[in-house]
């Protein structure tokens, strides 16, 4: 189960862009090559977000399909599994797409602000 190694990894990321804001919710995007079961994912989100700013924030994952270009044929094709093949039934292929895995959002509180009356109060 590498979900919660990768997930470990996401909720460092979110706390350092996050400054110290409260996270509401988290959308990731991530390859379909990248073997990651969403649901084991978000089990380890929820584990692994304890006691950090996006404990209890929700998490919307996004499945990139993957595709490729056959070097042999020249066509672009999708991938529906790990195994590289062309449908010409060529091997030489590059992945274009589906081994991505980025946060592409994050909703974060406010900073909190004092009240004006509050603040003109503040001793020096």
């Amino acid at each position: 189960m590498h979900e919660m190694a990768i997930t470990q990894s996401v909720i460092d990321a979110i706390g350092e862009h996050a400054a110290g804001r409260k996270v509401h919710g988290v959308t990731l995007e991530v390859g379909a090559l990248c073997a990651i079961v969403p649901d084991a994912m978000r089990f380890c989100f929820e584990v692994a977000a304890e006691g950090t700013v996006a404990e209890g924030a929700f998490l919307d994952i996004r499945i990139i399909s993957g595709t490729a270009r056959c070097r042999t044929c020249g066509s672009d094709f999708t991938l529906l599994d790990p195994v590289l093949l062309c449908p010409c039934g060529s091997a030489d292929v590059e992945v274009t797409a589906g081994r991505e895995l980025r946060i592409r959002s994050m909703e974060v509180s406010d900073p909190c602000v004092l009240p004006a009356d509050a603040a003109a109060r503040r001793p020096d």
